[in-house]
């Protein structure tokens, strides 16, 4: 399920069995790596719409999680998701992103972080972006599986 009306109303229904969280982490800067950082925004984007479509019923795709690259105040925003989150029942929370700073900041959340180095994509049709991101979402599969068999 993802962020939108009919999605939300689905899992207003059905909220007793979507137990997992996903949320995007996409860091945004103006600097020389903007765009590196836009490349990996759409990675993240088209990794995790792909995810939710392989587990769709048992996840939630949250917006996503919109951060200033240079903003040390990120970990304590997200940290304030987290802890909605877990509050509303997910008792797995999945952040994915391209960034891996995140690596370093994942013992302090509760969620997994899922690093996953991006690819760049300009240059590619959308047929090409979606096949080569199946094959990143077929490597995830069983690390969900692992974490949802852990609880």
């Amino acid at each position: 399920m993802k962020w939108v009306a009919a999605d939300v109303e689905m899992y207003q229904k059905a909220a007793e069995y979507v137990d997992t969280a996903i949320v995007p982490l996409l860091p945004v800067s103006f600097g020389e790596d903007m765009k590196q950082n836009a490349s990996m925004a759409e990675f993240t984007g088209i990794l995790t719409s792909q995810l939710e479509k392989q587990f769709r019923g048992r996840i939630f795709l949250l917006p996503d999680f919109v951060y200033i690259k240079e903003d040390e105040g990120s970990l304590d925003a997200l940290k304030n998701w987290e802890n909605s989150l877990l509050d509303k029942q997910f008792n797995h929370i999945f952040y994915v992103t391209s960034d891996s700073r995140w690596r370093q900041r994942e013992k302090d959340l509760k969620g997994n972080v899922l690093w996953m180095p991006s690819l760049s994509m300009d240059q590619m049709e959308d047929q090409q972006k979606v096949a080569i991101v199946d094959d990143q979402v077929k490597q995830l599969l069983s690390l969900f599986t692992e974490k949802w068999d852990e609880k």
